[in-house]
């Protein structure tokens, strides 16, 4: 059956209950990916409109789970990009190490299934390599959230299907991971990475100064304002000199550039002065 998608009214008290009663901030993502999203559930459960589906929340609430599944936005692979990647091991990396600060805080924001902190780990683990610094590894910690638990227990399982190694280098491959299916991730990685549950907008960011941010094919899906705020809280948790990861189809836009020095416009990498 086809949803109503005309009843604005409808659709926004949907948003505002799955809000109020699930915490997930759907009015500030954008209205079409949000509809879209619902309507996936809705013609799964052959209910005709906002108002039926709202009520078929209230009387089967393992429906959330369905639900909040299909609006959080989980694509990605180990080493997504590897150009990008190649670009924060070689522009970022040797910069936040030769600080010479005793502990180096990475954020992964909205981390989905793990895959983005753990190619994070894996970068600092092969530069601590090479620099014959093995052992300064534990200054480097990584905290990956999201906002779906279900994506947070399969990241901290840190195991994957064969489809999540597509982008990864064979060699890093055979040195991170095991040999059998499912593929699980070394257990050198591990202590370098905490994950937690945070929605972007809603809770607060990690304080005390953070070296890295990496937020990449997140903040598309929000509208303008919400990408505003986003971009200024991720400002205002880096310390100065951090550096602000985004993905490739997203970039600062407005007085937002005033705000950060361009390190790799091609590759989205930019730094808090």
């Amino acid at each position: 059956m086809t949803p109503d998608r005309g009843d604005a009214e409808d659709f926004l008290a949907l948003t505002d209950k799955i809000g109020r009663e699930r915490g997930f901030g759907a009015g500030q993502y954008k209205s079409t990916c949000m509809r879209r999203r619902i309507a996936v559930r809705m013609r799964a459960r052959e209910s005709p409109s906002y108002r039926a589906y709202s009520h078929l929340l209230d009387t089967d609430p393992s429906e959330y789970d369905r639900l909040l599944d299909a609006l959080t936005i989980n694509v990605t692979n180990l080493f997504r990009n590897p150009e990008a990647w190649k670009e924060v091991e070689r522009k970022v990396l040797p910069v936040i190490w030769d600080r010479s600060l005793r502990r180096i805080s990475c954020w992964a924001a909205g981390c989905a299934s793990g895959e983005e902190a753990y190619t994070l780990a894996i970068l600092w683990h092969r530069f601590a390599l090479q620099l014959g610094a093995s052992g300064q590894l534990s200054r480097v910690h990584i905290l990956a959230t999201d906002i779906d638990r279900a994506s947070l227990l399969r990241a901290q399982e840190g195991t994957y299907a064969e489809e999540g190694f597509i982008e990864t280098p064979a060699e890093i491959r055979a040195r991170y991971f095991s040999r059998e299916a499912p593929f699980a991730v070394a257990a050198e990685l591990r202590p370098m990475v905490r994950f937690e549950r945070r929605d972007l907008l809603l809770d607060a960011p990690p304080g005390g100064g953070l070296d890295l941010i990496t937020c990449r094919n997140v903040i598309i899906y929000f509208d303008r304002v919400s990408q505003d705020a986003l971009i200024r809280r991720f400002y205002d948790a880096l310390a100065p000199g951090g550096f602000l990861v985004l993905g490739k189809v997203e970039t600062l836009l407005g007085a937002l550039r005033d705000l950060f020095e361009v390190v790799d416009q091609r590759q989205r990498i930019f730094r808090r002065p």
